[in-house]
């Protein structure tokens, strides 16, 4: 199940570090199992899949429309989001199909987008995130209570923003990429490698080596380009 997954759309370019057209975006919940059988906790969580940093999460008994509401208000609040530069991208699940969220997303000026029917499961940076989590050694196999659950929460958020260093964004921690520190970290990267090849080329068999790319553009459903300028 999923309470929001953003899309990555064409006009948001003014934040630190970011590209024009890599917004922000808000990821979905998972279940977290509690004490007994058939109990569970609600993970929500919000995504930039641009940088891979979690802006927001909130751990609930429950699923509701009022806690998406509530999520999605205060983290586009405190990202100081403009109107008309974030588009939301949710599954067909009861929280984000509300009306309560779609008066909400309009007020705010975010554009609401959802999957395809069916397919709870088709966002890699949701799911890959997820996994980060619940393969982290300290993940238990169960939640003796929702405190539990949030102190474990309280742990690997920050952890995951500003100490773990992503593949997926060149290995650089989501927060200096979301913060737009990871460009002055890359070319301190690249000044220690140059050093190392000048000391010693002949440990570098094909050429100076560079530090990992950081990412240009992020989709989930890439636009067939020639279909779209052909119609």
């Amino acid at each position: 199940m999923r309470v929001a997954r953003p899309v990555r759309r064409a006009g948001r370019g003014d934040g630190p570090g970011r590209k024009v057209g890599t917004a922000p975006r808000l990821d979905p919940y998972t279940k977290l199992l509690g004490p007994a059988k058939w109990t569970y906790y609600y993970l929500y969580v919000i995504i930039d899949i641009y940088s891979r940093y979690i802006p927001g999460w909130m751990l609930a008994t429950q699923e509701s429309s009022a806690l998406a509401e509530r999520l999605l208000a205060d983290t586009v609040l405190k990202q100081g989001v403009d109107r008309d530069q974030l588009t939301i991208h949710s599954d067909r699940g009861p929280s984000m199909a509300s009306k309560p969220v779609a008066l909400l997303l309009a007020d705010l000026g975010v554009t609401k987008s959802h999957s395809r029917p069916h397919c709870s499961n088709d966002n890699p940076y949701s799911e890959a995130h997820f996994k980060t989590l619940k393969y982290r050694p300290t993940f238990p196999e169960r939640f003796g209570s929702v405190e539990d659950g949030r102190a474990f929460c309280q742990g690997f958020f920050p952890w995951y923003n500003d100490e773990h260093r992503h593949s997926g964004v060149g290995y650089h921690t989501p927060a200096d990429v979301h913060y737009g520190r990871a460009t002055v970290v890359r070319d301190r990267r690249a000044q220690v490698l140059t050093a190392a090849y000048a000391a010693h080329p002949e440990r570098f068999v094909h050429k100076l080596p560079e530090p990992p790319a950081l990412p240009v553009a992020v989709w989930i459903n890439r636009p067939d380009v020639e279909v779209r300028t052909t119609q």
